[in-house]
C-alpha cells in the first residue's frame, strides 16, 4: 500500500482517541507478576517499557515473547519519565544482569524504549544479539508525535536536546522496526526510518498502545521477530 503525505506528521487528533479506548486491555492484561517469564534456558530477551509506561504495562507483550519460548525480562527502572543522564549506565547494568552466562540479549524497545534499545545496542553491542523497535520515533523531526509537549513537562529537558545522543544510523546489532500507518501517537515515517537505518521495517495493523497490551499485536510482534532472527540465522527458541 503507498505511503502518503501525512506519514512524516504526527497523527491526526481523532486517533488519540483509539489509544485512549486501549486503556481497558492494558489494566486487564497488567495482572500478574513482574519477575522474569519462559522457559528458564530459553534466549534471554529484555523488553523497555515507552514514555510513562512501567514494567505492568509491557507484562502482555513479555508474556507473548515467554510464551515462543523466550527467558523474557522486565527493565525494571520503575516508571520511564524520559531520558536522563544516567539512562544507559543504569541500561547497560541491566543487560549484563540479563545476559548473565547466556550469552547476547534480544532487546525490545516500545516507544521512547526503543530509542532507549537502538543506544543500548550501540553501547553494548557485544551483549545484544538483536534491536526490535515497537512504533518508536527513531527517525525524522522529534516533535513528529502528539507526546512532545509532555515529554518536555515530564522529562525537564528539550526534546530536541536530550541527555543522551539520538543517533539515527542504524545500530551494530541486526535491528528490526516495527511501525503501523494507525499510530495514534509516533509518525509512521519516524517509526519506519529511511532503509538505510534499521535493517528491515515492518508494518503491522495496531495503533500504539497495541504494540504493548493487545494480545493480537504482541503476537504478531512476536512472529514477525522470529522471522526476522531467523533469516539471519540468529537463536531462536
Amino acid at each position: 500500500m503507498a505511503l502518503n503525505g501525512r506519514d512524516h506528521l504526527a497523527p491526526p487528533g481523532y486517533r488519540r482517541l483509539t489509544e485512549a479506548l486501549s486503556l481497558a486491555p492494558r489494566l486487564l492484561n497488567g495482572f500478574g507478576h513482574l519477575g522474569p517469564r519462559g522457559p528458564v534456558d530459553g534466549p534471554p530477551a529484555l523488553v523497555i517499557p515507552g514514555f510513562v509506561a512501567t514494567d505492568r504495562t509491557t507484562l502482555e507483550l513479555r508474556r507473548a515473547f515467554a510464551e515462543a519460548g523466550f527467558r523474557t525480562h522486565p527493565w525494571a527502572l520503575g516508571l520511564n519519565r524520559g531520558a536522563r543522564v544516567d539512562t544507559l549506565e543504569r541500561l547497560e547494568r541491566r543487560l549484563v544482569e540479563v545476559a548473565g552466562d547466556d550469552g547476547k540479549v534480544l532487546v525490545i524497545g516500545w516507544s521512547l524504549g526503543g530509542l532507549f534499545a537502538r543506544e543500548l545496542a550501540r553501547h553494548r553491542p557485544d551483549l545484544v544479539s538483536a534491536v526490535v523497535t515497537l512504533g518508536s520515533p527513531f527517525s525524522g523531526d522529534l516533535r513528529a508525535n502528539n507526546v512532545w509537549r509532555l515529554y518536555e513537562l515530564v522529562a525537564g529537558h528539550k526534546v530536541d536536546n536530550p541527555p543522551l545522543p539520538r543517533i539515527c544510523d542504524k545500530p551494530p546489532v541486526p535491528a528490526l522496526a516495527l511501525w503501523s500507518r494507525r499510530d495514534g501517537i509516533v509518525a509512521p515515517a519516524s517509526a519506519r526510518g529511511q532503509p538505510e537505518e534499521s535493517d528491515e521495517a515492518v508494518e503491522l495493523g495496531c495503533n500504539h498502545m497495541g504494540f504493548g497490551v493487545s494480545r493480537p499485536a504482541t503476537r504478531d510482534v512476536v512472529r514477525q521477530t522470529l522471522r526476522f532472527l531467523g533469516s539471519r540465522g540468529l537463536p531462536t527458541p
